[in-house]
């Protein structure tokens, strides 16, 4: 049996970091972790072949060669899949289905031959068995949560790792929070389940025999979820790991922003090697957190938690919302100031949208006021609800806000605080790559020598190299995510909608 794992192609978003891959020389982020991890559930005498669209097109010889194509894709990766689908259907290629986007939106998609939903540990067996004797169903859709004991080690043989920045693991699935805004509960569950200790050093390991030195990511979605087992078990183990072998990579995940009450949690993960951490802040005003039952970010002063978390030695992603019901005319000012004062330098702000199987998706379609399905962009300027503000006030907001984080003034100046505040317990050796030099020239030459804001770039470039040197290559990388957050800010803003004016800082 040939089976083709195919995943679909992001479209040009804020995570895509596109325009900062070419710096480097690389083609996606990160692989499709999902399907190499079903590829390694698959019977191991049939042959597979893995196509990252993302990496390289998907080829007429491809699904000429494929028995079954499985796609698997999230709600931002749609349109690539339909392509892909539609293609299979017309080479008469069966296609299996299964990941997020045809989760939640499985009537979408009456051209799929066999959907197999939820989590694959629990729905792929059965489906493989039926398959087997000729009997397989069209949809497999128990919704019980797999015990994560039962996930096999990634198949990462099928993918070429030097085309990706980063490789990525997942320890974890499942988030304590319930926000009204995110399908993650829905998906996973509140109750955090977690793989072993031996689980995880073995997938550490099976990326070190390849020749992985470089990053991580730890894909989940809050990965302190179960605290007590990763200060008692998982992050002692991974500091002995890391330590018995040079300190191969430097990790970086997600989180929510009790974080900061954790000194202790903290300084092990330092210690483990995690040098990044997102975090949804999502507001600073009180009204949209309780109106989202963001109640972890709830009476606490965020900005000093924030400081908290980047003295501790960890750096701080964050995202960002507007939109809620509750949002006063004043909040787009307050979030700029936020952002600028707390050195939040990757700041990823969207207009609040309702995914499908979210607690706001089922409120807002109650109260009459849901307009169509979200995108899954959550960048794009789309509302796909009836907001309480007026719509052309938030378009112009959101437009003002993108307008004014992303100037490189304002951006560099992100970029200086956040150096300034962060205190790494320790360093982690800087994982030289190829590319990594070509990328340091082309800095100076798009950024230094042509670009715009090139006086604000050789001032980072000189105060790091003098007053921190140890940081440079940090400085240097963040002057390039700078690059790729402007291109992403000024296709939003060529997007015909409302212009909006910016707010000093």
């Amino acid at each position: 049996m040939n089976i083709l794992l195919v995943y679909p192609r992001y479209p040009d978003t804020f995570w895509s970091f596109r325009h900062a891959l070419k710096f480097i020389g690389r083609k996606a982020s990160f692989p499709p972790l999902g399907l190499l991890t079903v590829a390694a559930m698959l019977p191991g005498e049939w042959d597979k072949r893995l196509v990252d669209m993302n990496v390289r097109p998907l080829a007429e010889s491809d699904l000429a060669w494929a028995d079954y194509a499985f796609v698997s894709a999230m709600a931002i990766q749609r349109e690539s899949a339909q392509e892909v689908i539609a293609r299979c259907a017309r080479l008469g290629v069966k296609t299996v289905a299964g990941g997020p986007l045809f989760t939640a939106c499985r009537e979408d998609f009456p051209e799929v031959d066999h959907l197999v939903l939820g989590e694959a540990e629990i729905n792929l067996p059965p489906f493989l068995e039926d398959l087997r004797r000729g009997e397989a169903l069209r949809i497999y859709a128990d919704e019980r949560r797999a015990d994560l004991g039962e996930t096999p080690i990634p198949l990462w043989e099928l993918a070429d790792v030097r085309k990706y920045a980063s490789m990525n693991i997942q320890y974890s699935r499942g988030c304590p929070f319930d926000c009204e805004f995110c399908d993650i509960t829905a998906l996973f569950g509140r109750r955090p389940r977690s793989k072993s200790r031996e689980q995880l050093l073995a997938e550490l390991d099976s990326l070190y025999v390849r020749g992985w030195r470089a990053a991580v990511f730890f894909v989940d979605d809050n990965f302190i979820g179960d605290r007590g087992k990763l200060k008692r078990e998982i992050l002692p183990a991974m500091i002995d790991w890391m330590e018995e072998r040079g300190r191969p990579f430097y990790f970086y995940t997600e989180a929510s922003i009790d974080l900061a009450d954790d000194p202790g949690l903290m300084e092990l993960m330092v210690r483990a090697g995690f040098e990044e951490v997102f975090i949804g802040i999502e507001t600073p005003d009180e009204g949209g957190l309780a109106e989202s039952g963001k109640v972890q970010n709830r009476n606490r002063d965020m900005l000093a938690s924030v400081k908290l978390i980047q003295q501790a030695g960890l750096q701080v992603h964050a995202g960002f919302i507007v939109g809620f019901d509750s949002d006063p005319p004043s909040i787009f000012e307050r979030q700029v100031r936020f952002i600028q004062e707390s050195g939040i330098v990757t700041a990823m702000v969207g207009m609040l949208t309702a995914l499908r199987g979210t607690r706001l998706h089922k409120r807002l379609l109650n109260e009459g006021r849901l307009l169509g399905d979200a995108s899954g962009n959550n960048t794009e300027i789309a509302l796909n609800f009836i907001p309480r503000m007026d719509a052309k006030a938030l378009i112009n907001g959101y437009r003002s806000i993108l307008d004014t984080i992303y100037t490189p003034r304002n951006y560099y100046l992100r970029v200086l605080r956040l150096l300034r505040e962060y205190r790494p317990l320790h360093l982690g050796k800087f994982h030289f790559q190829p590319g990594y030099l070509g990328a340091l020239f082309k800095s100076v030459m798009f950024l230094g020598v042509i670009g715009k804001g090139r006086v604000y770039f050789w001032r980072l470039f000189f105060w790091s190299l003098i007053r921190k040197p140890r940081l440079f290559p940090l400085a240097i990388t963040y002057a390039i995510y700078g690059f790729h957050f402007r291109k992403v800010a000024e296709k939003i803003g060529r997007n015909g909608m409302p212009e909006g004016s910016g707010f000093g800082v």
